[in-house]
């Protein structure tokens, strides 16, 4: 987690201990709209198999581990955001060993 987001993160702790937020009221029709929108989201009711070629896939599980989750998870996460048009890439740290290979594949 980022520093800016630690910060904004007790912006909201602190603004809902002293009392200062609100609830919207938002209406059954849009929960019971949002319920079945994330319901969608997370139903894994399929199976899919690709190759990778094995730079990309340390680069990937480094990702992961960056992230803090499983790497499948994250291939999932980037496939939805992508699809979705909510994918922002962000520099990563990449290894050493995966930069190098993926030079000599360019």
């Amino acid at each position: 987690m980022k520093k800016s987001d630690r910060s904004l993160e007790q912006d909201v702790v602190d603004a809902f201990e002293k009392g200062k937020l609100k609830s919207v009221g938002t209406s059954k029709a849009a929960l019971k709209k949002y319920r079945l929108a994330a319901q969608a989201t997370f139903i894994k009711n399929r199976r899919v198999n690709i190759r990778l070629s094995s730079p990309d896939l340390m680069d990937i599980q480094a990702r992961a581990l960056e992230e803090g989750v499983p790497y499948q998870t994250l291939i999932a996460s980037v496939l939805h955001k992508f699809v979705t048009g909510r994918f922002i890439e962000r520099p990563s740290r990449l290894t050493s060993r995966s930069i190098r290979a993926r030079n000599e594949r360019a």
